[in-house]
């Protein structure tokens, strides 16, 4: 077995390095219907404009909550959007391609 020696600094810069870790680590780990998106990534991750974005949440489409003028959607919220405008495929014949 080798023995590694460390300084203070590279240590604590060690630490420092496995805490992030630790902290993404966690995040991931979180269940989506816990997870919040702000507007801006729930604009990206709709791939919708401000503006559309607005007029869902005026017109009730998609729940939302506000902190001052900062805007948070519930991953699961989003969800429900999604699966309540989920339309499934379907075929009446079948094609020979």
């Amino acid at each position: 077995m080798n023995a590694v020696i460390l300084t203070s600094e590279q240590y604590t810069e060690l630490v420092n390095r496995l805490d992030s870790l630790n902290v993404k680590l966690e995040e991931t780990s979180k269940t989506p219907e816990a997870t919040f998106l702000d507007n801006q990534e729930f604009i990206q991750l709709m791939n919708i404009s401000k503006r559309t974005a607005q007029t869902w949440r005026d017109e009730g489409i998609v729940s939302f909550s506000q902190i001052g003028s900062k805007i948070y959607y519930r991953m699961s919220d989003v969800k429900k959007l999604l699966d309540k405008n989920y339309k499934a495929a379907f075929s009446n014949k079948k094609r020979n391609y």
